[in-house]
């Protein structure tokens, strides 16, 4: 009995040696894991980080042209002529119907301008007929759209089809609205830059009284409304 156990004690396990070799195989499979981790990983990272960027862009973009989209000939009170839109290179003011879930019935004043750290901000203010040298309303809290890494250009243009950098005291509402995103480092424009076309060309007023100053015909689009940006990329839709 006992020649049996301890010739059993002298076959069974592995060796000192084959425990070593063991160990140095598993070390060399772990070190090669992590080296190709070590590269695969933080590309993995960038390209995750690339499309968050891009849905973000992507998302922002969908608002403001939505924004808009929506905007109407509203003049700052009853006896005005001209619609209430400013619009430059870097921002735009104007007016909708206010939609969201804590707006109030009614209109508000929407503005589209860089933040103070950099990117695209939204704010906005309850519409109240002014005195036409009232100025723009003291706006609410700006909600951030674009980050401090891009930069959003407007361009504008008329029944010409002629872009324009800016839209000032024009009788008119632009037809169309172009938003160019750009990197902030490099003024690479992005993929995610669009146009959108604003249907609004009379107040709704107009509808039910048309002897109003406000429902008078409109001067053609084009007079006093800035001249064609540098750009000279085609027309307008």
């Amino acid at each position: 009995m006992s020649r049996a156990f301890s010739k059993r004690a002298t076959t069974a396990g592995f060796s000192l040696i084959e425990v070593l070799v063991a160990l140095t195989l598993t070390g060399l499979v772990l070190s090669a894991l992590a080296m190709v981790t070590g590269k695969w990983l933080p590309n993995w990272q960038r390209g995750l980080a690339r499309v968050e960027a891009s849905e973000l862009i992507a998302l922002a973009v969908d608002r403001m042209a939505a924004d808009l989209a929506a905007a109407e000939f509203v003049p700052v009170n009853l006896t005005a002529r001209r619609p209430l839109f400013v619009g430059t290179a870097s921002s735009v003011v104007f007016v909708r119907t206010a939609l969201g879930p804590n707006a109030r019935p009614g209109l508000e004043i929407v503005q589209l301008a860089a933040a103070g750290s950099g990117g695209l901000a939204r704010s906005a203010a309850p519409f109240a007929p002014r005195p036409a040298d009232a100025g723009l309303p003291a706006f609410g809290a700006p909600v951030p759209l674009l980050g401090a890494a891009y930069r959003a250009s407007f361009s504008y243009a008329g029944r010409d089809g002629v872009w324009r950098d800016g839209w000032v005291d024009a009788d008119t509402l632009p037809r169309a609205v172009r938003m160019v995103i750009r990197e902030a480092r490099t003024g690479r424009a992005l993929d995610a830059s669009s146009a959108v076309v604003i249907r609004a060309e009379l107040p709704a007023v107009c509808v039910t009284d048309e002897t109003r100053p406000v429902c008078a015909k409109s001067r053609p689009a084009g007079a006093g409304q800035g001249a064609p940006d540098a750009s000279g990329e085609g027309r307008a839709p």
